[in-house]
Order: structure tokens, then C-alpha cells, then sequence
């Protein structure tokens, strides 16, 4: 086996394991359990009189409402699963529907006015049990009264291209749309309601996962018109979106409920799973190779083509005498400048293999935990000290790639691409740097 193919095949099973230690299912029957007395969610007893309803929403939605169906059996009353294309699965008890996702659809519209209507259904006397993860945001999409669907898609795309943090995105996707940023608490009945979550975001903040449909909004429209203001200097985002978001900073419009409002009294949050479960689980996998694992960050964050250098810096100040694999979670971001394809774990991944051209004791692997990276089909990708000499020998200059954000083409024709299809979680990316002394 060759250097390159064993380096790859290590931080590969190393990946795998990381996935598997946030594998939806299981972080679910970890919380929710029926035990001698009846069914507990995170320790908490659900009365026998109760009705217990499913609210499922994000990529690892079915995944999690599956799982929920099994523990729950004849307990669940109903149960409504909103997830992404790809990340469906058969469910017996619950009604499932699939929208797009990072760019909204009417699907996602139309499905979201069905939540708000289906989650006025439990009384006060019921419980209603939400299964959260990545990509709710994009799911409930259905803009506030006054917007059209696509103008607040025109402005996430216009965001995501200039390179925009989750928290910014959510802070003014929430002041855009009808159910999230808490309102989804406010339309429910439901006398208890008990959020089981999975963190796509750096932090790990409740208002921020899948732009909080059941948690306080600490922002305000003046917070939405803040990031327009950093990251639509070229004002391309429509004008319906800014007139909506000033009008809302005028009072003109209601603002997302905050910390004070009764409807957060019924509710609980429990994570269930994180990045830094993952990168745990990562570590210890590593250590089972006879690598040392490290953790760099749980908190990776910044431009992609900064971060893959800095990480093999951090990863060459750590001196060791056996083969070390640097550990680093997070979400990275890209400003669009070029026509390429790619996105952050490929872009990072490419910036990496230029900082360890030539070199034979590096490699790296980069990827989303979610199987998605940006818009293509590959889930991230593998550099070592040849790819970009292999790239050169493809007719693709790694340079050149990179000023033009096309990671995707360069390692399509190179070779380097990971691709695991759709995980069915989300806990943002991993980044592993692995350094061999040996060689």
C-alpha cells in the first residue's frame, strides 16, 4: 500500500467514525426512553394522560422521527417530518415531506404553513417532541406576510456567496420568515414541549439551530440590517428584503418573540449531539490507528483558504515522535470571488495542499459531516504533499483553482474528492491533518 493510499484510508475510517458517533438514531434513543414507569424524554416522564406529538425537522429529521416511532409505538398520537431531498426514510406513524435545501422552495413554503397549522393541534395538556438538526433554516422557509419565497431566496444566495457566518445568515433569515426565530413556539398549544437537538453550529446556540423555531431570537430587525450593511455593500440583494427589514427596525413590523415571552416557559432544549462529539469520537479513532489524536478547535471558523495553512501549522508546532493527527471542528466560510465550483472543506483542503506541496510526512482531509459540500456532490477532500504536482499532471494548477474557488474541478481531475453521499446528520465539518514523523 502506498503512502498516499494508506494516509487517505486512516483519515477516512478516522471520518467514519466521527459520523458514527452522531449517528441520528442512536443520539435519540439516548434521550428517549420508555422504561418501567413509561416513557421519559431526557429524564423527564411524559403522565400517561398526555398525547405525545412528533415534530421533526432538518437532515437527520427522518432519521431521528424513525428511531422515535421505534421507542414511542403506540404512545405517538401523530407526527409531522419535514426534511431535505436525499435525507428521507420510510416512517409508519409519521407524515413525511422534502423540500430544498441550502436554496428554499415552495415545497419548503408550503410545507411550512402545514407545520404552523398541524402545531396548533396538541393541547395544553399534550407534549410535543421536536427532533432538531442542520438545516432547518432553509426548510421552514416560508417568507413573513408582505415577501415573496423568491426574494428571500434571492438573499440567501446573495449571503452565502459573500461569505456569510451562519449566525448572520440566521439573523436575518429569522427576520424574514413566518415560523422560525421562535414563532413556532408561540403557534403551538402544546403544554409542554420538548426540543431533542443536533448542533450544526459553531457554539452550539439554541437561537441559531435551525434558526431556533422554539427558542428566544436575541436579535432584532436593526441586527438584520447590520449584516445587509457588511455583506450587501453592493446592495444585490432585493429591495423588497431591505424595505421589509427597515420597515421592522422601524417597529413597523412584530418582532421574533425574546426571552421574556410565556411561550418559552413550556419549553426545554436538550443537545444531543455536537461537534465536539464528533471530534471526540475522531480523536479516539485516530488513537486506535496507533496515531496520537489531538484536538485542535471545536470552534473552526473564518475563510476556508486561511484555515487549511493555519491548521498544518498548528499541526507542525505539535512535536511528536509517532504519526499525529490534528483534529479540528467547525464551519469555515468562502467569499465567492471566482466562476468555479467548490465549497469550504474543498477550498480548505486545497489551500492545505499548497501549504504541504512537495512535503511526503503531511496529508489532510476535509469534510462536511452532513456527506454535502457547497454545491456539488462531494462531501469535502484528500490533499497530500503530491496533489498539486498530480493536479499539474491533470491540467489543473492548484493556484489557479484556488483564486478562482474552484476546488471542486481541480480535485474532480486530480482525484482528491470525498464522496459518502448524504449522511443523515449534520454537526458541521472536520478538518484532519495528519503529520508522520517517519516519512
Amino acid at each position: 500500500m502506498s503512502a498516499r493510499t494508506e494516509a487517505r484510508a486512516g483519515l477516512e475510517a478516522v471520518h467514519r467514525a466521527a459520523i458514527a458517533a452522531v449517528e441520528p438514531g442512536d443520539c435519540v434513543r439516548s434521550a428517549l426512553r420508555r422504561g418501567a414507569a413509561g416513557l421519559e424524554i431526557a429524564g423527564r416522564p411524559v403522565p400517561a394522560s398526555a398525547r405525545l406529538f412528533l415534530l421533526g425537522i432538518g437532515k437527520a429529521g427522518a432519521s431521528m422521527a424513525a428511531a422515535a416511532e421505534e421507542i414511542a409505538g403506540p404512545a405517538l398520537a401523530a407526527g409531522w417530518v419535514l426534511v431535505p431531498d436525499g435525507c428521507e426514510r420510510v416512517l409508519t406513524r409519521c407524515e413525511l415531506r422534502r423540500a430544498s435545501h441550502p436554496i428554499p422552495d415552495e415545497r419548503g413554503a408550503a410545507a411550512t404553513r402545514e407545520i404552523l397549522a398541524w402545531a396548533a393541534q396538541p393541547g395544553p395538556g399534550d407534549v410535543l417532541l421536536v427532533l432538531l438538526s442542520g438545516g432547518g433554516s432553509s426548510l421552514l422557509c416560508a417568507p413573513a406576510e408582505g415577501l415573496a419565497l423568491a426574494d428571500v431566496a434571492a438573499a440567501v444566495r446573495e449571503l452565502l456567496a459573500d461569505g456569510a457566518s451562519i449566525d448572520e445568515l440566521n439573523t436575518v433569515r429569522k427576520h424574514l420568515a413566518a415560523a422560525t426565530g421562535g414563532r413556532l413556539a408561540r403557534a403551538t398549544r402544546a403544554g409542554r414541549v420538548e426540543v431533542l437537538a443536533i448542533s450544526d453550529v459553531v457554539g452550539d446556540r439554541l437561537d441559531v439551530i435551525a434558526s431556533g423555531p422554539f427558542a428566544p431570537d436575541p436579535s432584532r430587525f436593526d441586527d438584520a440590517l447590520a449584516v445587509l450593511a457588511r455583506r450587501d455593500r453592493e446592495r444585490r440583494i432585493p429591495r423588497a428584503v431591505r424595505a421589509h427589514l427597515e420597515a421592522g427596525a422601524r417597529g413597523e413590523r412584530e418582532e421574533t418573540p425574546g426571552p421574556d415571552d410565556p411561550a418559552f416557559a413550556r419549553t426545554r432544549h436538550t443537545l444531543i449531539a455536537t461537534n465536539a462529539t464528533a471530534v471526540r469520537a475522531a480523536c479516539s479513532a485516530a488513537t486506535s490507528l496507533g496515531w496520537r489524536g489531538v484536538v485542535a478547535t471545536n470552534g473552526l471558523c473564518g475563510e476556508a483558504r486561511r484555515a487549511g495553512p493555519r491548521l498544518v501549522a498548528l499541526c507542525d508546532a505539535s512535536r511528536a515522535e509517532r504519526p499525529l493527527c490534528l483534529v479540528a471542528g467547525g464551519e469555515t466560510v468562502v467569499t465567492v470571488k471566482g466562476a468555479g465550483r467548490g465549497g469550504r472543506s474543498q477550498e480548505l483542503a486545497l489551500a492545505a495542499a499548497l501549504a504541504i506541496d512537495g512535503r511526503r510526512d503531511v496529508a489532510v482531509l476535509a469534510a462536511g459531516t452532513d456527506g454535502a459540500d457547497g454545491p456539488t456532490d462531494a462531501a469535502g477532500a484528500f490533499a497530500d504533499g503530491d496533489t498539486v504536482a498530480r493536479g499539474r499532471r491533470a491540467g489543473v494548477d492548484a493556484a489557479t483553482a484556488l483564486a478562482d474557488n474552484d476546488s471542486y474541478g481541480f480535485f474532480h481531475r486530480e482525484g482528491g474528492l470525498l464522496r459518502t453521499g448524504p449522511t443523515g446528520t449534520n454537526v458541521t465539518d472536520l478538518a484532519l491533518v495528519l503529520r508522520d514523523p517517519r516519512r
